[in-house]
This record gives C-alpha cells, structure tokens and sequence, in this order.
C-alpha cells in the first residue's frame, strides 16, 4: 500500500503537540518513553502544477522517504529527543510478505529510504526498529500539501541564518539574517540539500532548526494550550482523511498541554553518527555507514529513557554539519536569539 507524502518537519512539531498515528498494539504511553516515527517521502502530487513551478517543487519522485526522525519523549514528558537518520543510511530491509501479491521477500540490503518503496510505513518501522534496537510506538506522514497549509495556519515560521543560503535546485537564496517564511518558502527551506557540501546533513540541521523556531512561535502565540487551535492545526495536517493517521483528540490535547512545559534546554536533536561511505554496491548504490558504535550508545539512551546529552553540557552545532562529526546540540542552540 503506498501513498504519496512527503516532507514532515511542521509535523514534528505536531508530534511534540501530541499527535501520533498507532500502531497495531500500540499505546499512548510507555514505562520508558514513547517513540514516535516521523516519515516523508518525495511523492509530490498533493500540490498543484502552479505551485510545483513557484517553489521548484518538481521532478520524478522514487516514492521514498526523503525524511526520517526519531522523536522520543521521555516517559516523565519532560524531555524530547530528536534523532534524525540520514536517507542514504546502508539498511538491511527485514524479511516481509508483499500486502499486494502475498509474495515473501526476504532479508535483503538497501538504503533505508527504499523500505517506505517497497513496503510503506509497516515496513519503514520494521527496518527502523531493527536498525536501532527501538520499540516504535507510533508514526506520522505527511505531505507537502498540508506543511504548506499548516505553516501559514500558524502565519509562517521565522528561520536565522548566520551566512547566504542559495540552493540550485529548490531556488532557496536567503541572506544573512531573520526571515519569516510562509508554507511554500519554507517547503523550499527545508527541502534544500544543495547549499553546500553538507549535502543531506545540511538539509537535517536546517530541519530541525525550523522545528526549533516552529515550536518557538507555537509557545508564543499560546496554540500549545488553546485547545481550539490545536485541533484546528491538527486537522490541517491530517488532511482530508486519506492517510490514516489514528490521531485521538483527547490524547493530543493532553500531551500538548504536558509538552508546552518543556523548556527548549530540554530538547535534544542530533543526526545519527556517520562513520564514513560504504564501497558502492551496484544493487545499493553509494550508502552511508552508520559509527555502530556511537549509534549503538545514542539509541541505547533512548531505550534506556536516558537524555542524550549530560546535565550541563551546551554543544555548539557546526554550521555546516560535518560527516564523521555528529553533534547532539541542545534546542535552544537553534534558536534565533
């Protein structure tokens, strides 16, 4: 079963507000945390041709996911953890039964943005978990549709930037400064991956810098705890229906209103570590290898329901991301001060 979505960081947002789709068994809450997986794909016939042309949105989509990111909310709701894992990661794709055709398939390599291809979101979970060791309890898609909508709903997002960001391909050019972006500038925002050589690290820490600032402007403008505006929000990025998302309205409320109480010292955001290329595979491509044992200690504090980061540490973020560099920056080091 596939579905055409896409980009998901507005919906990050959603998720620290409360929202999640659940899985079969799944439960709103757990003894060590909640997971929740936060997908997108490159699919893009949600938006017009007008606006395809107006923010060179266009191109041949692979039905992929170009966007994955780990959220763990602590048990206590006092903490929020984002982790993103970089589309080209190396991935061995779980044995699984083809929903059309009944088929088995097994065990088998590929970039872990092929699962949600071959598999959709069931499938993108499972590869995930045993990626990372973790239960995911919940997940979330969506498509450019309604970021777009969603981020004029709350009037735009403000983004900083230190230096020119000019991109090639999303026609992104914004100068040093404070920009405050609508839905379809932003969509070019953080779909950018051609600023510099940074490449799709570049395109994670600009996402999760919107997802700062997204949160920012949620707070200020009292929409964490107006229940009406939340709802409101809620139903502009579940859209019209046609994605099953399971969100339930009481939940959601609760946890917005829990949530609105984390300071942004208390989230955390990071890219998964990176130990360098893999020799390309011509039935893979060129992957990403993950610093398994980096990996294997960050994910083992999300199991654990353990910060990533030690009491009193304030990391500076490069800018850009470095490959075999990974820093875990606290949220408020993306803040635009």
């Amino acid at each position: 079963m596939k579905r055409t979505l896409s980009s998901v960081v507005l919906a990050t947002s959603a998720l620290l507000l409360g929202g999640a789709a659940v899985l079969p068994g799944g439960a709103t809450s757990a003894p060590h945390g909640t997971n929740i997986l936060v997908m997108g794909t490159d699919g893009r016939d949600t938006i017009s041709a007008a606006e395809k042309r107006k923010y060179h949105a266009g191109g041949i989509a692979c039905d992929c996911t170009d966007t994955l990111m780990v959220v763990h909310v602590s048990a206590r709701r006092d903490r929020v953890s984002v982790v993103a894992l970089p589309r080209d990661s190396y991935a061995d794709i779980p044995a699984y039964r083809d929903e059309a055709t009944g088929a088995k398939r097994p065990s088998h390599p590929s970039k872990i943005n092929g699962a949600y291809a071959e598999g959709g979101p069931r499938l993108t979970v499972a590869t995930v978990e045993s990626m990372t060791g973790l239960n995911i309890h919940h997940f979330l898609q969506l498509d450019f549709r309604r970021f777009i909508d969603a981020v004029n709903d709350v009037g735009g997002v403000e983004v900083c930037t230190p230096r020119r960001l000019k991109d090639r391909a999303t026609k992104l050019d914004l100068k040093p400064g404070a920009h405050r972006l609508a839905g379809g500038p932003a969509l070019q925002y953080v779909r950018s991956r051609h600023v510099d050589r940074a490449a799709d690290l570049g395109r994670i820490q600009r996402q999760q810098r919107f997802l700062v600032q997204a949160l920012r402007g949620l707070r200020a403008k009292g929409l964490l705890t107006d229940p009406a505006a939340t709802a409101r929000l809620m139903r502009v990025l579940l859209g019209s229906g046609q994605v099953d998302q399971g969100f339930g309205a009481r939940d959601l409320v609760e946890l917005a209103a829990a949530l609105n109480k984390v300071p942004a010292r208390n989230t955390e955001f990071a890219a998964v570590p990176v130990a360098g290329f893999n020799e390309t595979r011509p039935d893979v491509g060129s992957t990403l290898a993950w610093d398994r044992a980096k990996a294997d200690a960050m994910f083992g504090k999300l199991r654990e329901d353990r910060p990533l980061l030690r009491a009193g540490a304030h990391p500076k973020p490069y800018d850009p991301p470095r490959l075999m560099r990974s820093v875990t920056v606290r949220g408020s080091a993306y803040a635009c001060r």
